[in-house]
């Protein structure tokens, strides 16, 4: 390996896939530094639930080996990482331990950890968010979350840190572990079983987010005209004759128009997409916060879906399948390389992916890992199968499902 610039920020990913705990520790942390020209300023540990019995183990066993690095972590459905040949691979079923070690100078990197019951009231003021996580939003930070699904109040949180930070990027995904043992968050070399673990890194550093929800849309865009909590009542056209007619009504003349593969797909495979710019006018891929469609109730033509909606926002029907997947984060892919000429190169990356995709949608191993590294450079790249995936769409940060997140950071 090139010996580095002076004071470039530098990250290692490796993989190990050894059954015993001591092994996949002593091999991981062995390929980590020999690789890593400089000191490590920050390890980031991801760990398959097969290994959950032996949390407890693992917090001495890293702190004996990284006693001076800032440490985040979590378990994980599934574990992504790259071999010692530089391959990446998508451990799923099966032990694994991934880690990251990076150097960043001139970075802030601040470890925290929040609790849900300790979160401040929704009505309270930014400063009160800004004290929880020990970051001053003078210094922009951004952040990389993981938390526990049951105990961390994800939503509120997200909405917190956007109230207090607003622009700051915000990746990360929710912990999975075993029905026995549960999942596991380690901040500094320390396990917790409930909240959020977290890093908010500041300074020399740009964290950028690609949020890939796996779907195409269909149709054309609509306006809730009347909608009641998470129930869209009556919708509108966009730029069409204004005619209002129910969501059920509106699906129907859509399922007309689908060829018979999308008609197939749409019996279980329909969603919907929340437009989070109020003001683009043309609406493409990608600007669309995806949620799942809960019920319909015939009576009244209504649908009911997984967010709130509201009068005035437009909404579009989506498919997703594997092949919109691809595409979709193919697109996503392509679209960030050609709006980043010119930029500095990423140093690395990390990789939050839905349990549900992986092999099992795809019927091909390590799918969207190589494909991003296919795409964006062979950069080093780490993660885990999430639970619920964070990540930004519009301005704001949601709890995603069936999503692939990817952080990428880079210098300025």
């Amino acid at each position: 390996m090139a010996e580095p610039l002076d004071g470039a920020m530098q990250w290692v990913s490796v993989l190990s896939t050894r059954p015993s705990l001591e092994g996949a520790v002593d091999e991981a942390v062995a390929q980590a530094q020999a690789a890593l020209q400089d000191s490590a300023d920050l390890a980031l540990v991801f760990i398959s639930s097969a290994f959950a019995s032996e949390l407890p183990r693992l917090m001495p066993l890293l702190k004996e080996r990284l006693p001076q690095t800032v440490m985040v972590g979590c378990t994980g459905g599934g574990i992504v990482g790259l071999l010692d040949d530089g391959t990446v691979r998508e451990v799923e079923d099966a032990p694994a331990l991934g880690l990251t070690l990076a150097h960043l100078p001139g970075v802030n990197v601040q470890p925290f950890h929040v609790i849900g019951d300790e979160l401040p009231d929704m009505d309270g003021p930014p400063q009160q968010w800004a004290e929880v996580i020990g970051v001053d939003p003078a210094s922009e930070p951004c952040f990389i979350l993981l938390s526990d699904a049951m105990s961390s109040r994800i939503n509120d949180l997200l909405q917190g840190l956007d109230y207090a930070y607003p622009g700051a990027v915000k990746v990360g995904g929710l912990a999975t572990g075993s029905s026995m043992f549960g999942s596991g968050l380690f901040c500094n070399f320390e396990l917790h079983r409930e909240g959020t673990v977290g890093i908010a890194l500041s300074g020399r550093v740009v964290l950028e987010a690609i949020v890939a929800q796996g779907c195409r849309p269909i149709g054309k865009p609509y306006r809730v005209v009347e909608g009641e909590r998470n129930v869209m009542l009556k919708l509108e056209e966009q730029d069409a004759d204004l005619t209002m007619r129910s969501p059920l009504e509106a699906l129907q003349e859509l399922y007309q128009d689908l060829n018979d593969m999308d008609q197939e797909l749409a019996q279980n495979s329909l969603f919907v997409g929340i437009a989070q710019n109020e003001f683009k006018q043309d609406l493409e891929q990608g600007d669309f916060l995806i949620r799942n469609m809960l019920g319909v109730d015939p009576r009244v033509g209504a649908i009911a879906i997984g967010d709130r909606v509201r009068p005035g926002q437009r909404i579009q029907f989506h498919l997703r399948d594997a092949s919109a997947s691809e595409d979709d984060l193919k697109m996503l892919l392509q679209r960030y390389c050609s709006q980043h000429v010119g930029h500095s190169s990423p140093a690395g990356a990390l990789m939050f992916a839905c349990l549900g995709r992986g092999e099992g949608l795809y019927g091909l191993p390590n799918f969207d890992s190589t494909l991003f590294r296919e795409q964006i450079a062979q950069i080093p790249l780490s993660g885990f199968f999430c639970g619920g995936e964070i990540g930004p769409v519009g301005n704001a940060t949601f709890l995603h499902g069936y999503t692939s997140v990817f952080g990428i950071c880079r210098e300025p």
